[in-house]
């Protein structure tokens, strides 16, 4: 088995981390209208989600092959290639979150990825809020999930 490694993002990773997500966004919400393009997509994790937000990768075998992000207290983007589902790394990726932020997470997802719903519920996330859609730019209705700590843990990294 392949080993893989959770680590901060660098700058030359934003294009392999853009393409992570655009090949997992593709795979896991067909019917998720996008509002950018792909270069558009590569152009903001260039120029801002790997620059100004705390962007992890999972690499294995020279490669990124899975991104999370954590902007505040918000889990704003964990995606992994379509390929590398099913091994743990969103697992390590929701550990590694909680450990980073001790005090409790948000995040949202949309209605229709159910996968994902069973798959916070399983790390102790509460759906606390269902939306029409009309706040965020695919228009699509959406779900926020928070997880509070039972206990405070440390050590992000």
């Amino acid at each position: 088995m392949t080993a893989v490694a959770l680590r901060r993002a660098l700058p030359t990773d934003a294009g392999a981390a853009a393409d992570v997500w655009l090949r997992s966004f593709a795979a896991a919400l067909p019917t998720v209208v996008r509002p950018r393009s792909d270069d558009e997509v590569r152009t903001y994790f260039r120029e801002v989600v790997v620059l100004l937000r705390e962007t992890w990768v999972a690499e294995a075998a020279g490669r990124v092959v899975g991104v999370m992000v954590l902007d505040g207290k918000v889990l704003s983007q964990l995606y992994l290639d379509p390929d590398w589902r099913g091994r743990g790394i969103g697992d390590r990726f929701v550990d590694l979150a909680k450990r980073c932020r001790p005090g409790g997470l948000s995040l949202w997802t949309f209605q229709v990825n159910e996968p994902a719903h069973r798959f916070y519920e399983r790390h102790g996330f509460v759906a606390v809020e269902h939306t029409d859609g009309s706040g965020n730019e695919e228009r699509e209705p959406d779900v926020r999930y928070v997880w509070q700590p039972g206990h405070a843990q440390s050590g992000c990294g």
